[in-house]
């Protein structure tokens, strides 16, 4: 299992990833609507610090199927969101 530090680590620039793809559609494209990017934007931020929560929980009993859970579950958001980015 990896540790606690790396998948955190993981979360923190997978994320990062997308914001700053989003960034860079608005700067290559000024003058469109920034109301979809801002969105997805919020989206991530908001992955970020739902999963952040999950790996602090302190009350699992069975730790290592919580964090493969949430390994799944930023693979999941984080196709989605690059979806959404791949899209605009």
């Amino acid at each position: 299992m990896a540790s606690i530090k790396n998948l955190k680590k993981d979360i923190n620039g997978v994320f990062d990833d997308i914001i700053v793809e989003c960034c860079l559609w608005e700067i290559s494209n000024p003058k469109a609507d920034m109301k979809k990017s801002e969105a997805i934007i919020g989206e991530a931020v908001e992955a970020i610090d739902e999963l952040i929560a999950k790996v602090n929980a302190k009350d699992v009993e069975d730790k290592r199927a919580h964090f493969k859970s949430i390994s799944a579950e930023l693979e999941s958001k984080a196709t989605q969101l690059i979806e959404k980015v791949n899209k605009l």
